[in-house]
């Protein structure tokens, strides 16, 4: 059977399972976009801003890990992830349609919601991500990966294109009230709620599951289960160091992406004078491009190898960012406006190879990991992610605060290619390593 053939057996299941992506791709652009937004009218200063930002990732650095490897010695009539997954999915809808009511409220009620929306939708992420390794064969898995990201970035489309729309809409509704810059945050609530239901009624984890793991659960495969932190040591302290690069770049890349993210729709705002509906336009060009080129580049992976089309896609990263960069200095100033078609094109182009890096590592880190070890491998990829996005926000805010929003694009180039740098010394990793 040829490869391509060999995943279309799995493609409905993968798509499936992209409704979980797909929740996240729904909240986190419009989480990346406004929330910034929204402190900013109770705080003056981007570092302190930055800092309220990197709380979430704060929670996730703890709660992702731990909670992935739980998922793993999780055992329920539905399988060891969707016990989490529904859950806490539908609790993670319902706090962040509350978050511009609480923003209009105080800060602190902001806050409040803020935590309590990122204790649960950082606890369900690992096992959502985890879901398509447990189903989806190592071979197949840069492809599978590229679906899910496929379905995420589909999200991200709705989210910052068309929800985002949404907070221009000023009428009054039951229950809702004052829609004005509020709304995209309980239609996307809805939406979460509603993905939740699908992955309950048509993704039979424990089936697919124990059809591709039999032989490792009979007994043949010799590895054993070891602690957390034992797990971790092994890693880190292997004498095969590619699991260690590849953790390092993820850091790397994620200090330049997370140094960005969070400020793209404010400056979006201010650089082009666009609407607050308008301002998350940016992150959508990048979910458009993400979406038609995932599965593109999960493919182009598995023929040309992981680790180099990771390399090349920062290069072109990094060329990207420090176009954007050079383009702030030729925004007129009569009209602002006309500039801002070149600004989503380059984010649509930054999208395209954003997405190469995306779909392809988690593959290279569940390559080196094993079916009881999926969900700890997991749980250390936003280990090292989620440590970028903690530090990244508060350093790029205090680079805006000296040097202006332009500066954060040079930040995110030098990230890009010191991963760039530590790629090169990855060697494992690849769809055909044992």
């Amino acid at each position: 059977m040829s490869e391509k053939s060999g995943f279309k057996k799995y493609m409905g299941v993968t798509f499936l399972i992209g409704a979980g992506f797909f929740t996240m791709g729904l909240m986190d652009p419009l989480y990346d976009s406004y929330v910034t937004i929204f402190l900013s009218k109770y705080i003056p200063y981007k570092w302190i801003v930055g800092m309220f930002m990197s709380l979430d990732n704060v929670l996730a650095i703890f709660l992702i890990p731990l909670v992935s490897a739980w998922s793993d010695k999780t055992r329920s009539p539905i399988g060891r992830r969707m016990p989490w997954i529904i859950v806490l999915l539908p609790l993670s809808a319902l706090s962040f349609a509350y978050i511009p009511y609480a923003a209009r409220s105080s800060l602190t009620a902001l806050i409040i919601v803020l935590a309590l929306l990122n204790l649960v939708k950082q606890s369900v992420r690992g096992p959502v991500v985890a879901l398509m390794p447990d189903t989806v064969p190592p071979e197949y898995r840069s492809e599978g990966n590229g679906v899910i990201n496929t379905m995420g970035n589909i999200a991200a489309i709705v989210g910052t294109l068309f929800l985002a729309r949404l907070m221009d809409v000023d009428v009054v509704l039951p229950l809702l009230g004052n829609t004005k810059d509020a709304l995209a945050f309980p239609a996307a609530g809805l939406l979460v709620f509603l993905a939740s239901i699908m992955l309950l009624l048509f993704v039979r984890e424990k089936k697919y599951s124990l059809a591709l793991h039999s032989d490792e659960k009979s007994g043949t495969s010799k590895e054993e289960k070891t602690s957390f932190l034992k797990s971790i040591s092994a890693v880190l302290g292997s004498s095969d160091k590619s699991a260690f690069f590849v953790l390092l770049s993820l850091f790397f890349w994620f200090m330049g992406y997370q140094g960005m993210s969070p400020y793209i729709a404010e400056y979006s705002i201010l650089t082009f004078h666009v609407s607050t509906g308008q301002g998350a336009f940016a992150a959508g060009m990048v979910g458009i491009a993400s979406a038609l080129s995932a599965i593109p580049m999960g493919y182009a992976a598995g023929k040309w190898g992981r680790r180099r089309m990771i390399r090349i896609a920062l290069c072109a990263v990094s060329v990207v960012v420090l176009l954007q960069f050079i383009l702030s200095f030729f925004v007129p100033a009569e009209n602002p406006g006309s500039m801002v078609f070149v600004f989503w094109g380059l984010m649509f182009l930054f999208g395209i190879f954003w997405i190469c890096i995306i779909a392809n590592s988690f593959p290279m880190l569940w390559q080196m990991a094993g079916y009881e070890k999926i969900g700890l491998f997991t749980g250390l990829y936003y280990t090292f992610s989620q440590g970028a996005a903690i530090l990244s926000p508060s350093i790029a805010g205090l680079i805006i605060d000296f040097a202006g929003h332009r500066a954060v694009f040079v930040y995110c180039a030098v990230f890009f290619m010191a991963a760039f740098l530590t790629m090169s010394r990855v060697s494992s990793g690849e769809k055909n390593d044992v």
